[in-house]
């Protein structure tokens, strides 16, 4: 596909690389755990991501991928989609799942509000797992931050019936925005979030527990 103009300019940075970089691993036998969209400006087909049907969980900025590859072992019965903008860590998470054997596993390199808006299939997400989000302290930064009304609005559309958003953060102040937006979201319920030893530990997290640092947490489901 030839993107030009505007199309060019639309799709961001991030898809940007996408396009010039495609050919980059594909040597690699790694790169097939990557899902590269035929189509960015059309929903994907679940059928074209994953070479099975199942329960699906995505997570959401998944950065090294220590999270998903221990929740994707321990659920082999699910698949999973990690979303991730950074090309360096997609590499690298997709060299970790294919060498683990975890084929029910892809990655997703693109911005995280295109892909809700414009790339992942309606009412499609099991389970969506925000984990340490940026929280961009600077007050002029805010505007960058993840969870907003709007990625609220976008993930509400991809979650299946039932769909439940899980997010963790260890940075206060952030989190008492989110408590804020998600007052605010519509077509949700509070659940309870129990500690759950099964729930695997991010990097970030293991981090911040070492650091003796709270970590706060949120658990929501679609009505």
């Amino acid at each position: 596909m030839i993107l030009r103009g505007v199309a060019w300019a639309r799709i961001g940075c991030g898809m940007r690389a996408a396009f010039r970089e495609k050919e980059a691993g594909d040597e690699d036998p790694a790169v097939q755990m990557e899902f590269v969209p035929a189509d960015y400006f059309a929903r994907a087909k679940m059928e074209d991501i994953f070479p099975r049907a199942a329960r699906l969980q995505v997570d959401i900025g998944c950065g090294e991928g220590g999270f998903l590859e221990a929740m994707a072992a321990q659920h082999p019965e699910d698949n999973f989609l990690g979303i991730e903008r950074l090309l360096g860590r997609v590499r690298k998470v997709c060299r970790g799942v294919f060498h683990k054997g975890l084929t029910h596993v892809r990655l997703l390199r693109i911005e995280t509000a295109y892909a809700l808006r414009y790339v992942l299939p309606l009412e499609s997400v099991a389970v969506a797992h925000v984990l340490f989000p940026d929280p961009w302290p600077k007050r002029h930064h805010q505007p960058r931050r993840l969870i907003q009304d709007g990625f609220m609005e976008a993930l509400h559309g991809i979650l299946a019936a039932g769909g439940e958003l899980r997010i963790k953060t260890d940075d206060e102040p952030y989190f008492q925005w989110i408590e804020k937006v998600l007052a605010r979201a519509k077509g949700y319920e509070r659940l309870d979030w129990p500690d759950d030893p099964e729930y695997p530990l991010t990097d970030f997290e293991r981090r911040f527990l070492a650091q003796g640092l709270p970590i706060y947490r949120a658990r929501l489901r679609k009505v």
